[in-house]
């Protein structure tokens, strides 16, 4: 059973989640603030989070650094914030999506469920299990990158991302697949979480993030991995 926790002061909102989510199979563990999301995190071992950013005691974007200091599960926020720099403070610090509110229940199912097939295993392409550039490595079966003999802490989405360029090394990869493989089908328009997931990449990975040498943007079309 693939657990959900659902970070959430609104005890209305928070009944509304748990009883949709129930009803589709989900185990879900609900915190009212950032204290208890973090206790329940290490205890419970979720396979998902669902964050809002107003909590009672932290702020939401400080319950998400806390969280990847230690662990990759996906972080979907779902905020009544909806300007531009506070969802780039929030996927900056790691969180895999961010919903703003009000939001469709049926769209937030649907996020939940392409977060769920992030971290489901991917079949390695042919048969290549370890990409080995002059700065960083990837290990497709570990599912871990390694730069100057340290792994480097990617997010779901940003190993999702990694994982099919560096599977078909040379070959450009749309703006559109991208999307569609990682985010799903409803968001393939949205090239804006492509530029910030990648200038992620970029700094974990590149000697010179403005000046990429492996992880190569082709405008208007998609991005290219050269080893």
């Amino acid at each position: 059973m693939t657990r959900v926790l659902v970070v959430e002061d609104d005890a209305q909102l928070v009944r509304a989640l748990v009883i949709n989510m129930q009803a589709r199979q989900y185990g879900v563990d609900a915190a009212p603030d950032g204290t208890t999301a973090l206790r329940l995190a290490a205890t419970r071992q979720p396979d998902v989070v669902i964050l809002d950013l107003g909590l009672p005691d932290m702020d939401g974007v400080d319950v998400i650094r806390a969280l990847r200091g230690w662990t990759r599960v996906p972080i979907l926020v779902l905020s009544a914030r909806r300007a531009s720099d506070e969802k780039i403070a929030a996927l900056d610090a790691g969180a895999d999506d961010y919903i703003t509110k009000p939001f469709s229940m049926d769209e937030l199912l649907a996020r939940l469920r392409a977060a769920v097939r992030r971290t489901d295993n991917v079949p390695v392409v042919n048969g290549t299990v370890l990409v080995t550039t002059d700065d960083f490595s990837v290990d497709l079966l570990a599912k871990k990158a390694t730069r100057a003999g340290r792994d480097v802490r990617l997010t779901p989405t940003e190993w999702q991302l990694l994982e099919i360029l560096v599977s078909s090394p040379g070959r450009l990869v749309t703006q559109k697949q991208l999307l569609q493989e990682v985010w799903g089908a409803s968001q393939s328009t949205k090239t804006n979480y492509l530029r910030v997931y990648m200038a992620q990449l970029r700094r974990k990975l590149e000697s010179d993030p403005s000046h990429p040498r492996y992880l190569i943007t082709e405008p208007g079309m998609g991005y290219r991995f050269e080893n």
